[in-house]
């Protein structure tokens, strides 16, 4: 291959170094080689056989130690002291070992010893079209006005290729288009330069940007390429003014609609770029002052939004001004005009207003009462102004239309009562006809006014007291009470007795009462032992106009106090003194009868139940008293010794809280049989007269309290059967009892149940302490518990 004439300076300086050394040794070199082979051969690849092309010996190569001397630490070959062979020692890439240059030789120094002989070795490195042209970037772009003109010129950057010679870059060509063309400039040793042309005028607002690819190709076979892309970003000039994309804006607005809300959006269009291409929206000039209190515009958007309240019964439309105008150092301006309608909506609620409303209303108005004069006026127009209006809930009112317009009457539909109801609260809701419907109410108050149309009520009928005999004359012993509905002077009572002189009841003049209380006063005191139970009634009589009343039966009843003392009966003198004489034969046996002691108490209960004791007797070893029958029996048989005659003092004492007594003297006479007989012929015949005086009297005693027994119990019978009591009378019974009139009296107060009792007693009845001993409790079978339950005087 031939050489450049050009040498590397290492070469150069290597060269002369061996020059030197072959001077110093006296040797001289004996050949010169020179190989070549293309870059990127594999390593181990043979490059020459050294030895042959030398002539030397091979079987010497080993004892002469031929080796390769370069001048670089990285040597690329070797030789096989064997065979002389040079190989390559690794992998040659001739851009990398040449650079730049565009013949690249390598230079090697073979060297063998007894003798010592070098030959240089130069090895060329052939090019190879390994790469392909590259660009500095892979992207290109470049600005261009719109207003350039043709034939403007712009330099684009070279391709590099790493290649020599007719490998490297030889053309570049352009993409297809309308607008440029290529230039190629040849600057020799620096490569050929690719200019881009402007053919064509450039218009952005037609194309904004045009994309290119500008190719380089290398001269191999087959040939290598490189591309990049340019892009052209053409720049704006403000050639353009904007448009509105629509010819008319129209919008219905609804009445009240919020702050904020978008009417509309107005857009216009400028072809330009950048700033001459933004677009701001403003309103006219000439637009009014109170339109632009209503609305506003949004500059970047175009959105006309909502400022004010919007009124449809204020301006039903509005007919607004917009202009659009871009940034440009000279702006353009479009003006365009938009046209707002106003919608009516439901946005007034009816407005209700008391025209005359009466203070009161008399609770005996006949229904169609005019109460009140209401007017229902709506602001809305058409169906929204269209109310329908009515009295709210279940109500003794209603409306009707009256003869103007919007007018309505409030009057009653029904009776009124203000004993039920006093005030009516009513509303009044008006509805219109909208949609949404809007609703309004209005509450007035009615007070109603009172009729005298309620009598007094007393609080019990029958009323029923109970009151002890001897009560203090002039003391109230009990009162009524009645209510009256009504109010005012309407329900003012005033309380009287009902005094009938053709019906008998004298009672009634023993009486008074309070007429603003109702308190009863006795004026005298009442004996149970004459009158055991009265009647009469009590009038309670309103202060209306006219006056109303009503009356009540009260049932009093006496209760008995311990306040009679036992009469004696039996023995009774020829003068009155309760003593007599009973004569017995001496020889009568243990349990003779010697007689009995009767008595007799006016009272009933305990008040009249009679104890019979010996208070004194001669001895008390001879005769023994039955204390609940007044028998006197002798305890054993007399004898010589025993006296001839015995007093007995016998006291009868009744069982009141305070007990009253009676005494009466019993003397016993012992006869011989003889004598007893004869005196007991005499005395049985005078004893006989005596006794059927007794048992007259006691059997109209017996009567007397037998009818009135009889009466109460049928008169407590039917005041128990009125009040629905499960009560059953008991009468209490003494089985053993045989000698003491008794009689006995049932009756209840409200949940107490008592019992009279006569001089009878029941076995296992108790005596109320605190009652004066004449009231018995017994045992209330209504209540669970066993709660005994009395009355105390």
């Amino acid at each position: 291959m031939g050489s450049d004439g050009r040498c590397r300076f290492s070469d150069c300086r290597w060269f002369a170094f061996h020059v030197s050394l072959l001077l110093i040794i006296g040797e001289q070199a004996l050949a010169e080689l020179r190989y070549s082979v293309p870059e990127e051969m594999k390593e181990g690849t043979a490059v020459g056989n050294v030895a042959k092309d030398l002539g030397l010996d091979r079987t010497s190569l080993t004892e002469r130690k031929i080796r390769v001397v370069s001048g670089s630490s990285d040597a690329f070959f070797e030789v096989n002291k064997n065979d002389g062979v040079l190989y390559a020692n690794h992998k040659i890439d001739r851009e990398e070992v040449c650079k730049e240059s565009s013949v690249c030789l390598i230079n090697l120094k073979t060297v063998l010893e007894n003798p010592l002989e070098v030959h240089y070795v130069t090895v060329e490195i052939t090019d190879l079209n390994d790469h392909s042209p590259t660009f500095p970037e892979k992207t290109k772009r470049l600005e261009i006005s719109e207003s350039a003109l043709p034939g403007a010129r712009y330099q684009l950057q070279n391709a590099h290729d790493p290649d020599g010679g007719t490998n490297s870059v030889q053309q570049y060509k352009i993409s297809q288009n309308e607008h440029f063309r290529l230039e190629i400039k040849d600057r020799g040793r620096d490569g050929k330069t690719p200019i881009l042309q402007l053919q064509r005028q450039l218009d952005r607002e037609a194309k904004s940007s045009h994309q290119l690819v500008l190719t380089a190709i290398d001269g191999g076979n087959p040939p290598k390429t490189g591309t990049v892309e340019i892009y052209i970003d053409v720049l704006d000039v403000n050639d353009n003014m904007p448009v509105f994309t629509k010819d008319t804006y129209s919008a219905v607005l609804q009445e009240n609609a919020p702050v904020g809300t978008t009417v509309i959006q107005v857009n216009a269009t400028d072809l330009d770029d950048g700033t001459n291409g933004e677009v701001i929206y403003s309103f006219g000039s000439d637009v009014k002052g109170n339109i632009r209190e209503l609305f506003d515009i949004d500059s970047v958007t175009g959105e006309i939004i909502v400022k004010g309240r919007v009124d449809f019964e204020e301006q039903d439309s509005y007919d607004i001004d917009i202009q659009a105008s871009d940034k440009g150092s000279i702006p353009f301006r479009t003006d365009k005009s938009v046209i707002i309608k106003i919608g009516d909506t439901n946005d007034n609620p009816p407005e209700i207003e008391v025209a005359s409303l009466s203070s009161a209303v008399s609770e005996d108005s006949r229904p169609g009462t005019t109460v009140a004069l209401i007017s229902i006026t709506d602001l809305d127009s058409g169906m929204n102004g269209k109310i329908i209006s009515y009295v709210a809930e279940d109500s003794p009112f209603t409306l009707t239309p009256s003869i103007q317009d919007n007018m309505f009457a409030v009057v009653t539909k029904s009776q009124l009562d203000r004993e039920q109801q006093s005030t009516y609260d009513i509303t009044i809701i008006a509805k219109d006809a909208g949609e949404p419907a809007l609703t309004s109410e209005k509450t007035i108050s009615v007070f109603v006014s009172d009729m005298n149309d309620n009598r007094p009520t007393f609080s019990v009928s029958p009323y029923t007291f109970y009151i002890s005999e001897n009560n203090p004359p002039g003391a109230s012993v009990f009162s009524v009470r009645a209510s009256d509905r009504d109010e005012g002077d309407n329900a003012l009572i005033s309380y009287h007795i009902l005094r009938n002189a053709s019906n008998g009841n004298k009672v009634t003049s023993f009486l008074n009462i309070n007429s603003e209380t109702g308190d009863i006063l006795a004026l005298k005191s009442f004996d149970f032992e004459v009158l055991k139970k009265f009647q009469f009634q009590v009038v309670a009589t309103d202060s209306g106009t006219p006056s109303l009343s009503s009356n009540v039966t009260v049932n009093v009843f006496i209760l008995d106090q311990n306040d009679n003392a036992p009469v004696i009966l039996y023995p009774v003198s020829s003068n009155g003194s309760a003593e007599g004489v009973e004569e017995i034969p001496r020889n009568v046996n243990a349990g003779h009868l010697v007689t009995k002691v009767r008595a007799y108490d006016a009272d009933i209960g305990y008040n009249g139940w009679l104890l019979f004791s010996l208070q004194e007797v001669t001895d008390h070893s001879l005769f023994g008293l039955d204390r609940y029958t007044g028998q006197i029996r002798t305890l054993r048989s007399f004898t010589e010794t025993d006296e001839a005659e015995h007093k007995l003092l016998i006291l009868v004492k009744d069982n009141g809280n305070v007990s009253l007594s009676a005494t009466a003297t019993v003397i016993v006479k012992l006869v011989e049989p003889k004598e007893a007989f004869a005196a007991s012929d005499v005395k049985s015949a005078t004893k006989v007269d005596e006794e059927d005086n007794v048992t007259f009297y006691l059997m109209i005693t017996l009567g007397s309290v037998s009818v009135l027994f009889i009466i109460s119990i049928i008169v407590l019978i039917a005041m128990q059967c009125s009040k629905s009591t499960d009560y059953t009378s008991k009468y209490l019974q003494e089985t053993n009892y045989d000698g003491t009139l008794c009689h006995s009296i049932q009756y209840r107060s409200g949940d107490k149940r008592y019992m009279l009792v006569g001089p009878r007693m029941s076995i296992g009845s108790t005596i109320v302490p605190g009652s004066h001993a004449n009231t018995l409790v017994l045992p209330d079978r209504r209540r669970g518990s066993g709660e005994v339950r009395h009355l105390s005087n």
